[in-house]
Protein backbone atom coordinates (compact mmCIF):
# COMPACT_ATOMS: atom_id res chain seq x y z
CA UNK A 1 0.00 0.00 0.00
CA UNK A 2 1.09 3.49 -0.44
CA UNK A 3 0.38 6.34 1.92
CA UNK A 4 -2.60 7.72 0.82
CA UNK A 5 -4.17 4.03 1.39
CA UNK A 6 -2.59 3.86 4.92
CA UNK A 7 -3.77 7.46 5.30
CA UNK A 8 -7.29 5.61 4.52
CA UNK A 9 -7.13 2.87 6.91
CA UNK A 10 -5.63 4.69 9.54
CA UNK A 11 -8.45 7.22 9.43
CA UNK A 12 -11.10 4.89 10.60
CA UNK A 13 -9.23 4.36 13.96
CA UNK A 14 -9.04 7.79 14.90
CA UNK A 15 -11.25 11.50 15.05
CA UNK A 16 -8.49 13.91 13.99
CA UNK A 17 -7.58 14.06 9.86
CA UNK A 18 -4.68 11.69 9.00
CA UNK A 19 -2.33 14.17 7.61
CA UNK A 20 -0.15 13.24 4.30
CA UNK A 21 2.94 14.76 3.69
CA UNK A 22 2.27 17.00 6.81
CA UNK A 23 5.04 20.22 7.30
CA UNK A 24 6.81 19.62 10.21
CA UNK A 25 8.23 22.90 10.07
CA UNK A 26 4.27 23.76 11.39
CA UNK A 27 4.52 21.06 14.57
CA UNK A 28 8.11 22.15 15.59
CA UNK A 29 8.88 25.26 17.95
CA UNK A 30 11.95 25.83 15.95
CA UNK A 31 10.08 25.73 12.75
CA UNK A 32 12.08 23.60 10.58
CA UNK A 33 11.48 20.52 8.84
CA UNK A 34 10.56 18.39 5.60
CA UNK A 35 7.23 16.97 5.18
CA UNK A 36 6.00 13.44 7.55
CA UNK A 37 4.53 10.71 5.58
CA UNK A 38 1.79 10.66 7.80
CA UNK A 39 0.51 12.72 11.07
CA UNK A 40 -1.67 10.86 13.60
CA UNK A 41 -2.68 12.91 16.53
CA UNK A 42 -4.78 10.46 18.73
CA UNK A 43 -7.58 12.36 20.82
CA UNK A 44 -6.67 9.82 23.81
CA UNK A 45 -5.03 6.31 25.21
CA UNK A 46 -7.90 4.00 23.26
CA UNK A 47 -7.21 5.98 19.71
CA UNK A 48 -3.60 5.87 20.43
CA UNK A 49 -3.62 1.97 20.95
CA UNK A 50 -5.63 1.24 18.28
CA UNK A 51 -3.26 3.19 16.24
CA UNK A 52 0.15 1.39 17.74
CA UNK A 53 -1.69 -1.97 17.27
CA UNK A 54 -2.19 -0.86 14.03
CA UNK A 55 1.22 0.53 12.71
CA UNK A 56 2.49 -2.88 14.47
CA UNK A 57 0.52 -5.08 12.73
CA UNK A 58 1.78 -3.08 9.07
CA UNK A 59 5.26 -2.60 10.38
CA UNK A 60 5.29 0.36 9.65
CA UNK A 61 7.94 2.92 10.88
CA UNK A 62 6.66 5.52 13.36
CA UNK A 63 7.97 8.28 15.97
CA UNK A 64 6.71 10.16 19.03
CA UNK A 65 6.51 13.56 19.49
CA UNK A 66 5.12 16.21 21.85
CA UNK A 67 4.74 19.50 21.58
CA UNK A 68 7.66 20.16 19.09
CA UNK A 69 10.31 21.13 21.40
CA UNK A 70 13.98 20.12 21.89
CA UNK A 71 13.59 18.64 18.10
CA UNK A 72 15.09 19.30 15.04
CA UNK A 73 13.36 17.32 12.14
CA UNK A 74 15.76 17.07 9.06
CA UNK A 75 14.83 18.98 5.50
CA UNK A 76 13.90 15.54 3.76
CA UNK A 77 11.36 14.88 6.43
CA UNK A 78 10.34 11.55 7.86
CA UNK A 79 9.32 8.66 6.38
CA UNK A 80 6.28 6.72 8.05
CA UNK A 81 4.20 8.20 11.02
CA UNK A 82 4.85 10.82 13.48
CA UNK A 83 2.39 10.33 16.43
CA UNK A 84 1.81 13.87 17.99
CA UNK A 85 0.40 14.34 21.60
CA UNK A 86 0.17 18.32 21.80
CA UNK A 87 -2.98 19.74 21.68
CA UNK A 88 -4.51 15.97 21.88
CA UNK A 89 -4.03 13.87 24.66
CA UNK A 90 -4.69 17.31 26.97
CA UNK A 91 -6.70 15.74 29.90
CA UNK A 92 -6.39 16.37 33.14
CA UNK A 93 -7.76 14.80 36.76
CA UNK A 94 -7.24 16.21 40.02
CA UNK A 95 -7.02 14.19 43.14
CA UNK A 96 -5.60 16.21 46.12
CA UNK A 97 -2.28 16.83 45.79
CA UNK A 98 -2.28 14.53 42.77
CA UNK A 99 -2.78 15.39 39.06
CA UNK A 100 -2.94 12.28 36.13
CA UNK A 101 -2.34 14.75 33.21
CA UNK A 102 -2.94 13.66 29.46
CA UNK A 103 1.33 13.28 27.81
CA UNK A 104 -0.05 16.43 25.36
CA UNK A 105 -0.67 18.63 28.25
CA UNK A 106 1.77 21.58 27.76
CA UNK A 107 3.84 22.32 30.89
CA UNK A 108 2.59 26.14 31.29
CA UNK A 109 -1.26 24.89 31.19
CA UNK A 110 -0.14 22.47 34.31
CA UNK A 111 1.89 24.84 36.16
CA UNK A 112 -0.84 27.17 36.14
CA UNK A 113 -3.37 24.97 37.03
CA UNK A 114 -1.51 23.18 40.03
CA UNK A 115 -0.93 27.04 41.16
CA UNK A 116 -4.60 27.88 41.14
CA UNK A 117 -5.32 24.88 43.33
CA UNK A 118 -2.74 26.27 45.86
CA UNK A 119 -0.27 23.68 44.74
CA UNK A 120 3.52 24.10 43.92
CA UNK A 121 6.79 21.87 42.31
CA UNK A 122 5.87 22.94 38.60
CA UNK A 123 6.91 26.92 38.71
CA UNK A 124 10.17 26.18 37.37
CA UNK A 125 8.28 24.63 34.41
CA UNK A 126 6.23 27.95 33.59
CA UNK A 127 7.69 28.92 30.79
CA UNK A 128 8.80 25.93 29.35
CA UNK A 129 7.04 25.06 25.62
CA UNK A 130 7.35 21.22 25.57
CA UNK A 131 3.78 18.90 27.40
CA UNK A 132 4.82 16.26 29.74
CA UNK A 133 4.93 13.11 28.55
CA UNK A 134 8.41 14.61 26.45
CA UNK A 135 9.02 16.36 29.83
CA UNK A 136 9.25 13.29 31.97
CA UNK A 137 10.97 11.19 29.26
CA UNK A 138 14.08 14.16 29.21
CA UNK A 139 13.81 14.76 32.72
CA UNK A 140 13.01 18.35 31.55
CA UNK A 141 14.05 21.09 34.20
CA UNK A 142 15.37 24.62 34.66
CA UNK A 143 16.81 26.88 37.73
CA UNK A 144 17.79 23.90 39.61
CA UNK A 145 14.89 21.95 39.43
CA UNK A 146 13.59 19.01 37.49
CA UNK A 147 10.09 17.28 36.71
CA UNK A 148 11.28 13.68 37.80
CA UNK A 149 11.14 13.91 41.59
CA UNK A 150 7.26 14.70 41.27
CA UNK A 151 5.95 11.55 39.43
CA UNK A 152 4.64 9.28 40.81
CA UNK A 153 3.47 6.70 37.78
CA UNK A 154 3.25 6.87 34.21
CA UNK A 155 0.53 5.28 31.87
CA UNK A 156 2.06 3.95 28.88
CA UNK A 157 1.03 2.10 25.52
CA UNK A 158 3.55 -0.20 24.45
CA UNK A 159 4.38 -0.80 20.79
CA UNK A 160 1.56 -3.38 20.14
CA UNK A 161 -1.18 -1.25 21.36
CA UNK A 162 -1.17 -2.68 25.23
CA UNK A 163 -1.45 -1.00 27.86
CA UNK A 164 0.52 -0.50 31.47
CA UNK A 165 1.42 1.62 34.35
CA UNK A 166 5.10 2.42 35.81
CA UNK A 167 5.50 3.09 39.04
CA UNK A 168 7.55 5.45 40.59
CA UNK A 169 10.26 2.27 42.05
CA UNK A 170 10.66 1.04 38.15
CA UNK A 171 11.86 4.97 37.08
CA UNK A 172 15.16 6.43 37.33
CA UNK A 173 15.45 10.16 36.07
CA UNK A 174 19.31 11.60 35.45
CA UNK A 175 19.83 14.93 33.78
CA UNK A 176 17.84 15.13 30.77
CA UNK A 177 17.68 11.63 30.83
CA UNK A 178 15.52 8.68 31.76
CA UNK A 179 14.83 4.98 31.86
CA UNK A 180 11.69 5.48 29.78
CA UNK A 181 14.54 5.77 26.91
CA UNK A 182 14.67 1.99 27.46
CA UNK A 183 10.99 1.26 27.42
CA UNK A 184 9.13 0.14 24.38
CA UNK A 185 6.17 2.43 24.63
CA UNK A 186 4.72 5.71 24.49
CA UNK A 187 4.32 7.95 27.42
CA UNK A 188 -0.20 8.54 27.54
CA UNK A 189 -0.70 10.08 30.92
CA UNK A 190 1.94 10.92 33.46
CA UNK A 191 0.84 11.12 37.52
CA UNK A 192 2.34 13.98 39.45
CA UNK A 193 2.38 14.23 43.13
CA UNK A 194 2.43 18.09 44.22
CA UNK A 195 3.97 20.22 47.49
CA UNK A 196 1.18 22.41 48.91
CA UNK A 197 1.98 26.18 48.20
CA UNK A 198 -0.41 28.65 48.90
CA UNK A 199 -1.67 30.40 45.88
CA UNK A 200 -0.26 33.52 45.32
CA UNK A 201 3.21 32.15 46.11
CA UNK A 202 3.03 29.84 43.50
CA UNK A 203 2.07 32.18 40.92
CA UNK A 204 4.48 34.68 41.77
CA UNK A 205 7.13 31.97 41.28
CA UNK A 206 5.60 31.56 38.05
CA UNK A 207 5.93 35.22 37.12
CA UNK A 208 9.75 35.29 38.47
CA UNK A 209 10.86 32.61 36.36
CA UNK A 210 8.93 33.61 33.21
CA UNK A 211 10.51 37.11 33.86
CA UNK A 212 14.28 35.96 33.90
CA UNK A 213 13.42 34.07 30.59
CA UNK A 214 12.05 37.36 29.05
CA UNK A 215 14.99 39.04 30.02
CA UNK A 216 17.82 36.21 29.60
CA UNK A 217 16.29 34.31 26.10
CA UNK A 218 15.41 34.97 22.71
CA UNK A 219 12.45 34.67 22.94
CA UNK A 220 11.35 36.15 20.03
CA UNK A 221 12.59 34.24 17.84
CA UNK A 222 11.85 30.33 16.89
CA UNK A 223 13.81 28.48 18.80
CA UNK A 224 14.34 24.67 20.53
CA UNK A 225 15.03 26.00 24.07
CA UNK A 226 19.01 25.12 24.93
CA UNK A 227 20.97 23.25 22.27
CA UNK A 228 23.83 21.56 24.30
CA UNK A 229 23.64 20.00 27.44
CA UNK A 230 25.94 21.28 30.47
CA UNK A 231 29.17 19.52 30.86
CA UNK A 232 29.96 18.51 34.30
CA UNK A 233 31.30 21.26 36.04
CA UNK A 234 30.61 24.57 33.78
CA UNK A 235 27.65 25.56 31.50
CA UNK A 236 27.01 25.39 27.90
CA UNK A 237 26.18 28.70 26.96
CA UNK A 238 29.10 30.13 28.81
CA UNK A 239 31.55 27.90 27.34
CA UNK A 240 29.77 29.15 23.87
CA UNK A 241 29.95 32.49 25.54
CA UNK A 242 33.73 32.86 26.29
CA UNK A 243 34.74 31.47 23.05
CA UNK A 244 33.32 34.13 21.34
CA UNK A 245 29.94 32.91 19.27
CA UNK A 246 27.66 34.79 19.95
CA UNK A 247 25.95 35.70 16.52
CA UNK A 248 27.49 32.83 14.58
CA UNK A 249 25.15 32.45 11.81
CA UNK A 250 24.97 29.64 9.04
CA UNK A 251 22.16 30.63 6.70
CA UNK A 252 19.04 31.44 9.01
CA UNK A 253 20.35 29.78 11.68
CA UNK A 254 22.23 31.76 14.57
CA UNK A 255 23.52 31.41 17.86
CA UNK A 256 21.61 33.66 19.61
CA UNK A 257 23.45 36.92 20.49
CA UNK A 258 21.41 36.99 23.98
CA UNK A 259 22.60 33.51 25.18
CA UNK A 260 25.12 31.48 24.19
CA UNK A 261 23.18 28.30 24.25
CA UNK A 262 20.16 29.07 22.04
CA UNK A 263 19.71 28.78 18.28
CA UNK A 264 17.54 30.72 16.60
CA UNK A 265 15.45 30.67 13.65
CA UNK A 266 15.71 34.08 11.97
CA UNK A 267 13.23 33.30 9.31
CA UNK A 268 13.59 30.26 6.98
CA UNK A 269 16.28 28.72 8.80
CA UNK A 270 16.89 25.03 7.70
CA UNK A 271 17.87 21.76 9.52
CA UNK A 272 20.90 21.84 7.24
CA UNK A 273 22.11 25.61 8.91
CA UNK A 274 21.08 24.65 12.09
CA UNK A 275 23.37 21.52 11.94
CA UNK A 276 26.05 23.59 10.62
CA UNK A 277 26.18 26.04 13.43
CA UNK A 278 26.13 23.11 15.76
CA UNK A 279 28.76 21.08 14.36
CA UNK A 280 30.91 25.06 14.29
CA UNK A 281 30.21 25.31 17.53
CA UNK A 282 31.41 22.12 18.67
CA UNK A 283 34.78 22.56 17.40
CA UNK A 284 35.61 26.33 18.18
CA UNK A 285 34.63 25.36 22.02
CA UNK A 286 36.16 22.11 22.00
CA UNK A 287 39.70 23.72 20.40
CA UNK A 288 39.68 27.10 22.75
CA UNK A 289 38.02 25.10 25.87
CA UNK A 290 38.97 21.21 25.92
CA UNK A 291 34.95 20.60 25.96
CA UNK A 292 33.03 18.28 24.06
CA UNK A 293 29.69 19.95 24.06
CA UNK A 294 26.72 17.30 23.44
CA UNK A 295 23.49 18.11 21.67
CA UNK A 296 20.52 18.21 24.32
CA UNK A 297 18.09 18.58 21.08
CA UNK A 298 17.00 15.69 19.92
CA UNK A 299 17.74 14.99 16.01
CA UNK A 300 15.35 12.71 13.52
CA UNK A 301 13.96 12.23 10.14
CA UNK A 302 16.32 12.49 6.92
CA UNK A 303 19.20 15.33 6.71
Amino acid sequence: MDKQQYAQQLQLLTKAPVLVDAPMSSYTTWKIGGPADLLLQPADTDELAAIMAYLHEHDLPWIAIGNGSNLLVGDKGIRGAVIRTANCLTGTRWLGDTVTAGAGVLLPRLAIEAAERSLGGLAFAGGIPGSIGGAVRMNAGAYGYNIGPLVTAIEVVEYNGHKRTIGAEELTFAYRNSNLFDVPAIVANVTLQLPACPREESLAQIRHYNQQRCLKQPLEFPSCGSVFRNPEGDHAGRLVEVTGLRGLRVGNAQVSVKHGNFIVNLGGATAADVRGVIEEVQQRVFANTGFKLEPEVKMIGEF
